[in-house]
C-alpha cells in the first residue's frame, strides 16, 4: 500500500494532528521566556587595569606580565589574552563550558590580588565575567570641535548623567574615555633641602590644602540642607599659595 492510499484512508487523523500540535505549539510559544539579553553564562573572565599614563611597553612589563603570570596559575584557565595600551591593560580568561563562573571570577580577582601590592603604586583593576545581562546595552559617543577631552567627560559626567539617571528603569550609568583635569607638581628637591623639606611635606600640605568636607546639616521649613566646606584648589595661583611651613622662620609657599 503506497504513502498517498495510506494518507487519503487516514485523512481526518492526519488533520487532527497537525491541528493539535499547531495548537499545542502556539500555546507552548505563547508561554515562552524571551529575554533582550537571556541568562548565559560564557566562561570567560575579562580584566581592566589601569597604570596612570606610562608607556605600553612598561606597561606590559611592570604590569600585564605580571598580572598574566598569576592568572595561568588559577585552576581551570585554559587561555590568557592581553591587549596592552598606554598605561592600560586588557586580560581575557578562557575556562571550560560548564565551569562555576563565579567561583572563578573571584579565584581571578584573588589572584590579582596576591600580585597588586608589586604593581607600580596607583594600579587599578576591574574584574567581571562575560554576561550579556551585565554589559552595557546603549552607548553614547560624544563628539566636538570645539571642546577639548577634559570638557567632554565633565559634560557627560556632570549633565548627561543626571539626565539619564531620571530614567525608569535604568540600573547603571558609567562614563568612559575622555580626560581628567589634572596639574602636576615638580618640586625641586634642592630648594626643599635648603629650607629643610622633604617631598612628603609637599604632599601633606597639598592634602590639607585640597579639602571638600561635609561639616553638618541646617534644617528649615521641613527642608534639609547639607552644609559642606568647600577648600578645594581650582586655579594654579591658589596651589602656588599653599603654605609648605609656617613657623618662626617664616612662611614658606609652594611657589618658593
Amino acid at each position: 500500500m503506497s504513502f498517498v492510499a495510506v494518507a487519503e484512508r487516514h485523512a481526518r487523523s492526519i488533520v487532527f494532528v497537525a491541528l493539535a500540535l499547531a495548537l499545542a505549539g502556539a500555546v507552548l510559544a505563547v508561554g515562552l521566556p524571551v529575554g533582550l539579553f537571556p541568562q548565559v553564562s560564557f566562561p570567560r573572565v575579562v580584566i581592566s587595569l589601569d597604570a596612570g599614563d606610562r608607556p605600553a611597553d612598561q606597561t606590559a612589563v611592570l604590569v600585564t606580565r605580571p598580572v598574566e603570570e598569576a592568572i595561568r596559575a588559577t585552576p581551570g584557565v585554559l587561555n590568557v589574552r592581553s591587549q596592552t595600551t598606554r598605561g592600560s591593560s586588557q586580560i581575557s580568561i578562557d575556562f571550560g563550558w560548564g565551569r562555576d563562573m563565579v567561583a572563578a571570577t573571584l579565584n581571578v580577582d584573588s589572584a590579582i590580588a596576591k600580585v597588586l601590592p608589586g604593581l607600580p603604586a596607583g594600579t587599578r583593576y576591574d574584574v567581571r565575567r562575560m554576561d550579556p545581562t551585565v554589559f552595557p546595552i546603549i552607548s553614547y559617543a560624544l563628539l566636538s570641535d570645539n571642546l577639548s577631552p577634559v570638557a567632554l567627560r565633565d559634560v557627560a559626567q556632570y549633565r548627561i548623567v543626571p539626565l539619564l539617571s531620571a530614567i525608569p528603569g535604568l540600573a547603571k550609568i558609567g562614563v568612559q574615555g575622555g580626560e581628567q583635569r589634572e596639574i602636576q607638581v615638580e618640586a625641586d628637591p634642592h630648594k626643599l633641602d635648603s629650607y629643610g623639606l622633604g617631598f612628603n611635606d609637599v604632599t601633606t600640605a597639598l592634602a590639607v590644602a585640597n579639602v571638600l568636607q561635609a561639616i553638618g546639616k541646617l534644617e528649615d521649613h521641613n527642608k534639609l540642607y547639607l552644609v559642606i566646606s568647600d577648600h578645594t584648589l581650582e586655579t594654579l595661583d591658589e596651589i602656588r599659595d599653599v603654605v609648605i611651613r609656617a613657623d618662626t622662620a617664616g612662611v614658606v609657599r609652594l611657589r618658593d
